[in-house]
């Protein structure tokens, strides 16, 4: 057994916190045991509410900004360093690194850094974890490991529901209404979130197999949020909210529940003095090792997040405290829904057959979290709560300036090479525009959009 700990990174996409350690009625077993023997964290955010910038922001230590991926891998963004990637530091500290599954940094997961890139036709969980549970039998014993092993699972698009019952029963996001075609959505998503926990606990059974589970950090998390309305894609903690249950040494045990304020970015650093590593100049995040030594209840006072680009242009930024959130919207153009950054489900459908175009969405907003949990009322025109709006614009310009944010120069233009949609498009899968300016018709706010 080597002195560092083992690292298993182990994630899915768009789960956001709907699995059964956190209340859900989304029977995932195998997750439930690893919150059983491990650490969860109730209060774990993304540093972004899209997929690779989000992964690009827990794997650098930075703000997604700060990472050079303002959009999507998949169309043309990438890593402005990629020796900033965890990858790098494990492997130059004598650590065997591999990746196998979803990663969604790279066109080519050969260019990220890894040691081995296994093989797979597939991302989903029957694929990748037979694939997994092959690859932790046959790590070298000689030195520590760090495996990313990434499910597709519960991305769109999803197969029928397994269950008539769920279909009937399954009770809708809270921001969305209960109907038919909701429930039936939902009971989709808890068949694709089965998958994932059968991927999960295939994968955590090999680590009891192998005799390594006692020196290995497993690390279970998502990018964001659910790909449903008002979630993915927007920074509500319906959209940055994200499951984090971590088990294994330095205190990572015992079925117990942190509500500590954590980001993403944190793991890093945490990864780094766990296994007694120098930290890195270019971390953001802190350590979470205190709350562990229990020198504190708290690493944060305030997480930040952030969207550029998606399928189409978006800029936000939010600063969220234990009490309050701010988002602030960076482009006056757009102030109805951007409707390709919301996939397509049944659930858009029904908001859009209810004329949902037409609501107007306010540049700026604040939440007072504990009488607003589900973000519904905006208090940024109150004046009795003008003091606390602005002291949060305030810390959220502090940390654009601090972390070079582009934005703070005005519009950020597609990067070359990049693919894109309009925000007057109705779809991701409408027509894509090459990288150049971005030239879109003007709208009033009181237009409305084709939802043809």
């Amino acid at each position: 057994m080597t002195s560092q700990p083992n690292i298993l990174y182990v994630h899915s996409h768009d789960t956001g916190r709907y699995v059964q350690p956190y209340g859900h009625q989304v029977p995932t077993p195998n997750i439930q045991r690893l919150a059983d023997q491990g650490l969860l964290f109730r209060q774990a955010f993304s540093a972004a509410a899209v997929c690779s910038g989000s992964r690009a922001a827990l794997l650098t230590g930075q703000a997604s900004h700060s990472t050079g991926m303002l959009g999507l891998a998949h169309r043309g963004y990438r890593l402005a360093d990629t020796s900033r990637h965890l990858a790098h530091t494990l492997r130059d500290s004598g650590y065997f690194t591999a990746l196998l599954g979803e990663q969604h940094l790279a066109a080519d997961p050969e260019d990220i850094g890894y040691e081995h890139v296994v093989a797979i036709e597939s991302f989903h969980a029957d694929l990748v974890a037979p694939a997994a549970v092959e690859l932790i039998e046959d790590v070298p014993k000689d030195k520590p490991f760090f495996l990313s092993v990434g499910f597709f699972e519960t991305h769109r698009a999803y197969f029928e529901p397994t269950s008539v019952r769920d279909a009937l029963y399954s009770a809708p996001p809270p921001n969305l209404p209960d109907t038919p075609e909701i429930r039936r959505d939902v009971a989709a998503f808890k068949a694709s979130a089965r998958s994932l926990d059968h991927g999960v606990g295939a994968v955590m059974n090999a680590l009891d197999e192998a005799d390594l589970a006692d020196n290995t950090l497993v690390i279970l998390t998502t990018d964001h949020g659910i790909p449903f309305p008002g979630a993915k894609a927007t920074l509500t903690d319906r959209g940055i909210g994200v499951m984090l249950i971590v088990r294994g040494p330095g205190g990572f045990h015992g079925g117990r529940v942190s509500d500590a304020l954590v980001s993403q970015i944190d793991l890093f650093p945490t990864i780094c003095e766990l296994a007694g590593i120098e930290r890195p100049a270019w971390l953001q995040g802190q350590s979470l090792m205190p709350l562990l030594r229990k020198e504190t209840d708290q690493v944060n006072d305030e997480i930040y997040a952030g969207i550029t680009f998606h399928a189409a242009y978006e800029p936000q930024r939010a600063v969220r405290t234990a009490r309050y959130k701010y988002i602030k919207r960076f482009d006056p153009e757009n102030d109805h829904v951007v409707l390709p950054n919301v996939d397509e489900s049944p659930s858009k459908d029904l908001l859009l057959e209810h004329d949902w175009t037409s609501r107007v969405v306010p540049q700026e907003t604040l939440h007072d979290l504990i009488f607003d949990p589900n973000e519904a009322t905006n208090l940024a025109g109150d004046p009795a709560f003008e003091e606390i709006r602005a002291g949060l614009a305030a810390k959220l310009h502090d940390w654009m300036v601090e972390t070079e944010d582009p934005l703070l120069g005005g519009q950020v233009k597609p990067a070359p090479g990049t693919v894109f949609n309009l925000p007057t498009q109705r779809s991701a899968d409408d027509p894509l525009q090459e990288a150049g300016p971005l030239d879109r018709p003007a709208r009033s706010a009181t237009a409305k959009w084709s939802t043809s």
